[in-house]
Parts: C-alpha cells; structure tokens; sequence
C-alpha cells in the first residue's frame, strides 16, 4: 500500500549491540557503535529490489500486525515488495476492527493449498513478533529454504530460526516499540497528512497500548514511542477500533468461564471445555473478564482448540495483577518443556499463555461419552499442576 508539531527529543541511539547480519561470504557476527535502527537500514539496503514474505503468528495480535505495516512502509523506501501472510485465523474483534478500518495489508493462506515451492517466488522472509515457534508458515519457509532476512521480536530468544539481521529484545514491552525506534532514528519519516502513514501509526499506537495494559504498564521507552506516535495516529480511529462489540459466541464463552471458575488462594481458574479454532482469542477475554472479580489477583482459561483437519491443542491465558507474579516463571514451572527443549508455556509482565499439542490423543471426538471423558482428563491434569503452585499443601493431600 501505498505535521508538523513540536519538536520531540528522538530515542537515544543504542550502542556497542551485537547483531547477527549477512553478507555474500556467509552469515558473521558484526558488533560495533552502530545502532540496530542503522544495522536494520543497511540489511534493507542488502535487499534492495528483493520480494519479500512478512509471516505473521497463526493468530496475529495488534503488535504483530502493526509492525508488519511499518515493515512493509519502510521496505517501500528500497523497492522492496512484501506480503504479509498468516495461516490461523484473526478470531479477536478489535483485530478483526483493526484490519477492516485501517485497511491493513494482510492475508489468510490457507496450508491445504500452499507447497514450500510456492516460497520461490520470494527472495526473503521476515518475521516480526514472533521467532518462528507460533507461525505454521515458518515450517514452509524452512522447507523451501528461503533466507530470513530479518527477525525483530520482543519475547524470550528461542533459537530455533536464525536471521541475517535480529533485534530480539525480551525486555521491551511491544514490538510497536522497537519499530518506533526505527522509524525516530530515520528508517521513515512519517508524514501526518499521508493517509496510509495516520492508518500505520494509528495501529502501532493500537500495539503499543495492547501490549502494555492500556500503557499502564508501559516503561519508558514505551511512553516515549507512544508520544512519537501521537504525532501521527488519528484517536476517532483507534476509538472506532476500541469499541468494536464482542461477538455472542465470545460471551458464551466468558459465561461458561464464569460458571465453571474455581477460586483458590486468589487465583481464579476454569476450562471452558472444546472451542472451535476460530474462538481461540476468546479465551484471553475470559481471563480478563475472571481478572475483574473481587478478592481475584490472578485468573487462568483454557480449552481443547480444535481445526477441522482434526488437530488439537490445550490452550490457555493468564491474566494477573499481583505484582510479585511472574506469568512467565510461573507458566514455565507449572508445564515444563516439550522433547525439544521448548516450554510449552511462557508470558510477560501481566499476562501469559501455553499451548500443548495432544499429538495422536487429537480428534476422535464424534463419541460425545468419549470427548467429555478426554476433556475431564486434561481438566484434571491442569488444575493439579497449578495446583501444585497456587497451593502446595491442598495438592499433596
């Protein structure tokens, strides 16, 4: 796709950064005093006159889909052409209002249909907000052994894809952050009466404040990109976006959280039994809902998300306002890892999430006695293991 206002002290350039880059002899190491917003210009550089695949997470969140836009503005600048692709599904209606009101570039491809020689036609991936680990299209880019050109993301360091160019900063709160940076330290000068550039900067103001609580749990860094941003964003948008309704089957869905909640030591837990793929972000919206019951710091949802190729995951959210919780040390601790070494669980300030494939225990589910029974097990084997963490004493008796 194709303001002037008072002076704002940009971002101070971040220096003495190591970061993965590439060149026609190989893959090295470059550390000096350039900053990561110059290192990331010089990579667009590399790849002048490239087309390049921008792979989202399954189900792409405002962060993602923010940054994805930026990318794709940015890369413009070097006659770049993107796509941006996903393979899940967009199930949350403020992504849904955000995709529909800003026009934002986009699209669902359906894996039935898409072989990894497809993927030739690219000469680059990129994934942003995401290392690889939650995006079935990353298997394919694998596969066709397309080069990942840049990865920028602001969770834990996961190793399992590596990229010519990553900024990988677990500390940041938002990817929307880190492309923020970009864009002050002159990877694009946004221009407020640029239709496209209000619509970009008004998602990325819409990233910032999902990732961060509203920007309450916002550091910094945090509030200084989003004073940037304010420059650009238009606010009777992002309220458009902000007020878009919950559909009835979400409420469904947080109704039967509600009934099926179990209240220990402030910690409100509760299955929501099978959902159907496209009802997968209803679960975050039901630990949120269980988050604002009286005497409750901390609330946890999950369910058994099942595709109509039959495959199934336990999902679940956590939600928390203590401040001595770690969503991150508590879900790792509480699922353990994967053969691979992977946790099946992990979080940030405030929030969290896990997901367990069930592997061969996935479908055969047109036995209603038979399901009920699968649901029952995995219901009682998650309670037990948080359990052991929210009260030691009650799960040993």
């Amino acid at each position: 796709m194709t303001v002037e206002s008072q002076q704002i002290t940009p971002m101070p350039s971040l220096s003495a950064v190591s970061v993965n880059t590439a060149s026609s002899m190989g893959k090295k190491a470059v550390t000096g005093l350039r900053s990561k917003a110059e290192l990331f210009r010089a990579n667009l550089e590399r790849h002048r006159g490239d087309r390049q695949l921008i792979v989202l997470q399954d189900f792409p969140d405002p962060d993602a889909l923010s940054t994805a836009w930026t990318y794709s503005l940015i890369a413009e600048q070097y006659g770049i052409q993107t796509e941006t692709v996903y393979a899940g599904t967009l199930s949350h209606q403020e992504n849904i209002a955000l995709v529909r009101l800003t026009e934002l570039p986009c699209q669902k491809w359906d894996l039935s249909s898409v072989r990894a020689a497809d993927l030739k036609q690219y000469d680059a991936a990129v994934f942003v907000d995401h290392q690889g680990t939650t995006s079935q299209i990353a298997a394919l880019v694998k596969e066709a052994e397309l080069p990942i050109a840049v990865i920028v993301d602001h969770h834990s360091t996961q190793n399992l894809y590596e990229g010519e160019f990553e900024d990988i900063r677990p500390a940041s709160a938002a990817t929307a952050t880190i492309f923020t940076q970009y864009l002050q330290e002159g990877a694009l000068e946004l221009d407020a009466s640029n239709p496209v550039h209000v619509q970009c900067a008004t998602a990325l103001m819409h990233g910032l404040r999902s990732e961060t609580d509203r920007l309450l749990q916002a550091k910094e860094a945090d509030l200084a990109a989003a004073a940037y941003i304010s420059r650009f964003y238009d606010p009777q948008l992002l309220t458009a976006v902000l007020q878009s309704s919950r559909s009835r089957r979400v409420m469904e869905i947080i109704a039967k959280a509600l009934g099926n909640r179990c209240i220990r030591n402030n910690f409100s837990i509760s299955g929501v039994g099978y959902l159907r793929y496209e009802d997968r972000d209803a679960i975050p919206q039901a630990a949120d809902f269980l988050l604002s019951e009286e005497d409750v710091h901390t609330a946890m949802v999950y369910g058994i998300i099942h595709s109509e190729s039959g495959q199934e995951v336990v999902t679940g959210s956590l939600r928390t306002s203590k401040l001595t919780l770690d969503p991150d040390e508590f879900l790792k601790k509480a699922f353990g890892q994967d053969g691979q070494g992977r946790f099946f669980g992990g979080g940030r300030s405030r929030a969290g999430g896990f997901e367990i494939t069930l592997g061969f225990l996935s479908g055969s589910n047109e036995n209603s006695d038979y399901a009920e029974q699968k649901w029952s097990i995995f219901d009682k084997q998650i309670r037990q293991k948080l359990s052991r963490l929210i009260d030691p004493e009650e799960s040993t008796r």
